[in-house]
Order: structure tokens, then sequence, then C-alpha cells
């Protein structure tokens, strides 16, 4: 086997066609993140500049710089603020953890 090639379950792969396979398989990976990216964007801010407003009744009222803090957030997790503003949820849900049940919260 030369260096030019490598053995993978019986058969010779010339190392220019795994290094263009990698290559695609990465350009797959960004294109597919930059994608999601873009879609959290353009979800965030719309979702910011009004929706938040009825999701949370705490950030009623809130200024420019608590909506600039939290769009990377949102952009980041558009698939779960989209879930709770589609279904209408009013506010966050409360936790149930042993910590809340113990002290009767």
């Amino acid at each position: 086997m030369t260096i030019w090639a490598m053995q993978c379950e019986g058969m010779d792969y010339p190392l220019e066609f795994q290094a263009t396979m990698f290559e695609a398989l990465v350009k797959t990976l960004v294109y597919a993140l930059a994608t999601y990216a873009s879609l959290g964007l353009l979800f965030a801010l719309p979702f910011v500049w009004s929706g938040v407003q009825r999701l949370d009744s705490e950030a009623q009222g809130s200024g420019i710089g608590f909506r600039l803090l939290i769009l990377p957030g949102v952009a980041a997790f558009w698939p779960m603020f989209l879930y709770r503003w589609r279904r209408g949820v009013v506010e966050p849900p409360i936790e149930n953890n042993p910590h809340r049940l113990r002290n009767g919260a």
C-alpha cells in the first residue's frame, strides 16, 4: 500500500477521494449551521420586537437593551420559542424539581 492510498474494508481508496468526501461533509455541515442561524435570526427579530411580551409578562415594557441582550439566545433556541409562541403559552413553565417540592413552592 502506498502513502497515497489507505486500506478500508479490503478496498483501496485514494487520499484525494477521502479528502474530497471529508470536504463535502464539512461543507454540508457548515451550510446546515448557516441555514439554522439564518432562520434563527429571521425568527428572532420579530419575536424579540413583539412576541416576547406575549410569552413573558416580566418582559412587558422592557427596553432596547434587554431586547438586544436576549436576541442571540432567541436566535439559538428559536425552535423552542416558535413552539411556545404558536401554542400561545403566556407564562414560562414552573419548575417541578425536588428543591421546589421540599420547600412547598
